[in-house]
C-alpha cells in the first residue's frame, strides 16, 4: 500500500455546502459562526465563500461580509471561489488567502453550468490566474464531472487529463478532481487518476467525491492507495450538485476522518469537535445530518 502518512482536508461546507441551500438566504452570522467553529477543529484549509455574481449564486452574495467577519487563526488558509476578474478583485480586497477557478470535463455540463465551452472557460480563467499570481495569491483549479455527467454519461479519462493539465499549465498549483454526481466506483476513479497522473504529479492532485451512490469512501480509499494526500469534504455531508437528481451531497468530513484515522493517517483534525459543528449547522438550517459517523455517535436532526 502506498498510503500517505498525512492528508490535508479541504473543508468545503461554507461554500459548496451552503451555496445551493434552497429557500431563504442564510444569515451572514450563521456563515461566520460556521467558519469560526471549523477553525477550532484543527482544519488547515477552509473554502469560506464564493465571489460569484449574486444573480447566479444568491447564497454567496455576502462573501465580502463573511470574509471580513470571521476570526482568522494562524496556520489556516481561508480560500474563495473566483470565477472572473471582478470576483478576484473583490476577493483580494477581502484579503482572501487563496482562490480557486473551476471548469469541467464535460462540454454539456460546462455550457449549462457557466454558459461557455471548456476551452472558453479556460480562456476566461487565464487573466484571473495571472492577476492572482501577480498579487502573490495561489490558485487552485477544479475539474468537475471527472467520472460522469448528468447529460453526457461516462466521461473519458483522457478528457479529464486534458482539462486538468490545461489548468495546471496555466498556473494552478493543485487540481481538485470532482466526481460531481457521485457515480464513480473504485475502478473508474483509479482509471481516471492514472490518466491524469500521466500529466500531473499525484502530489498536485486532490479528490473531491460526492456520495450520491454511497461510494465516496470506497473511492477515497482507492485514490489513497495511489498516494493522493488531499481530500475535499464537507461537514455533515452538506451540499452537492443541483444538476444531479437525488444527489446526497459531498462526502462528510466526519466519515473521511474515520477512514483516515483508522488507517493511521494523520490529519490534525479533532473529529469530535467537527461532529459538534456538523450537528450545530444542520440544526441551524433544519437539515438532516448526512454523516454516518455522526449518526452512529448519536448526532442527528432533532
Amino acid at each position: 500500500m502506498n498510503f500517505p502518512s498525512t492528508v490535508r482536508i479541504c473543508e468545503m461546507s461554507p461554500r459548496d455546502g451552503l451555496q445551493n441551500e434552497p429557500g431563504v438566504l442564510i444569515p451572514t452570522a450563521i456563515k461566520i459562526e460556521l467558519i469560526n467553529r471549523l477553525s477550532q477543529s484543527g482544519l488547515t484549509y477552509i473554502e469560506a465563500t464564493s465571489f460569484a455574481s449574486p444573480k447566479w449564486v444568491p447564497q454567496m452574495a455576502d462573501a465580502d461580509s463573511v470574509m471580513k467577519g470571521i476570526t482568522r487563526l494562524g496556520g489556516i488558509t481561508y480560500a474563495a471561489l473566483t470565477p472572473n476578474i471582478k470576483g478576484l478583485k473583490s476577493a483580494i480586497n477581502a484579503k482572501v488567502d487563496e482562490v480557486a477557478v473551476f471548469s469541467a470535463a464535460s462540454e454539456t455540463f460546462t455550457q449549462r453550468n457557466i454558459n461557455c465551452s471548456i476551452a472558453e472557460s479556460l480562456d476566461r480563467f487565464l487573466p484571473v490566474i495571472e492577476m492572482a499570481k501577480q498579487e502573490g495569491i495561489k490558485v487552485r483549479g477544479y475539474v468537475s464531472t471527472v467520472i460522469g455527467c448528468p447529460y453526457e454519461g461516462d466521461i473519458s479519462p483522457s478528457q479529464v487529463a486534458w482539462v486538468a493539465k490545461a489548468l495546471s499549465d496555466m498556473g494552478c498549483y493543485e487540481i481538485s478532481l470532482g466526481d460531481t454526481i457521485g457515480v464513480g466506483i473504485p475502478l473508474s476513479v483509479k482509471r481516471m487518476l492514472y490518466a491524469v497522473a500521466q500529466e500531473i504529479p499525484i502530489t498536485q492532485l486532490a479528490a473531491h467525491f460526492h456520495d450520491t451512490y454511497g461510494q465516496a469512501i470506497a473511492n477515497l480509499y482507492a485514490v489513497l492507495e495511489e498516494g493522493v494526500a488531499v481530500i475535499d469534504s464537507s461537514v455533515a455531508g452538506m451540499g452537492g450538485c443541483p444538476y444531479a437528481k437525488g444527489a446526497s451531497g459531498n462526502v462528510a468530513t466526519e466519515d473521511v476522518l474515520y477512514l483516515l484515522h483508522g488507517l493511521g493517517i494523520e490529519t490534525g483534525v479533532d473529529t469530535e469537535q467537527l461532529m459538534r459543528t456538523g450537528q450545530w449547522i444542520t440544526e441551524a438550517l433544519n437539515r438532516t445530518n448526512h454523516s454516518k459517523v455522526a449518526i452512529a455517535k448519536g448526532y442527528y436532526r432533532k
